[in-house]
């Protein structure tokens, strides 16, 4: 009885600890707050600084600086993606294992109470 006391209670709590962990370390590696907060921030900072000079320079320097920032929204966009994509994937395996861990100690209960009703799998 001590274990099934401890499965559905500190065992499951320590697997849902262990899953949030999971999912803060994916938040983590891939920092989408951080990217959605530097989105239009120049890529990799290249000419992000201020020039000084004849206009035509000028203009070279804004559109230089123009492309850095599209250039860095649509790699930033692509990773936020990803990184929204692998959150959600680890969501939904943390929930499934979560599902599982509560079947577990079942499964002997429904295999006795299969084999004693004279079920065999066809296989």
């Amino acid at each position: 009885m001590g274990i099934l006391t401890w499965w559905y209670g500190d065992g499951w709590r320590q697997r849902f600890q262990m899953t949030k962990e999971s999912i803060a370390k994916t938040l983590d590696f891939f920092s989408v707050t951080l990217l959605l907060k530097t989105l239009f921030s120049p890529f990799r900072q290249i000419s992000a600084g201020k020039v000084r000079g004849p206009i035509n320079i000028q203009l070279q320097a804004f559109f230089d600086r123009l492309i850095s920032r599209l250039i860095g929204a649509m790699v930033r966009s692509v990773i936020i993606f990803i990184g929204v994509m692998g959150i959600m994937l680890h969501v939904i395996w943390g929930g499934v294992v979560l599902v599982f861990w509560a079947i577990i100690p079942l499964l002997p209960v429904i295999g006795l109470g299969l084999t004693s009703s004279g079920w065999v799998p066809k296989w």
